[in-house]
């Protein structure tokens, strides 16, 4: 983590946000107190595929069991 004051920063401004691209995070100061933090922005996830996820689905099988009942059977079958 790289901490510059901020008359530094304003003079440096580029050099900073390329050092924030490349994921080192950049705080500005003004008397020693953080001001503002550069960071790189976070990547995006990745879109999920609804038809391959509803293929994957419609061969599992209905579950009959509500889910407090199975996690109480296994929270009391399990614990001794």
């Amino acid at each position: 983590m790289t901490r510059v004051d901020l008359a530094d920063a304003e003079a440096h401004l580029s050099e900073l946000v390329a050092q924030a691209a490349s994921e080192e995070t950049v705080c500005t100061t003004r008397r020693g107190k953080l001001l503002a933090r550069l960071i790189a922005p976070r990547t995006p996830r990745c879109p999920v595929a609804l038809a391959t996820l509803r293929t994957l689905t419609n061969f599992m099988p209905v579950q009959t069991e509500t889910t407090g009942g199975f996690v109480g059977e296994m929270r009391d079958g399990d614990r001794y």
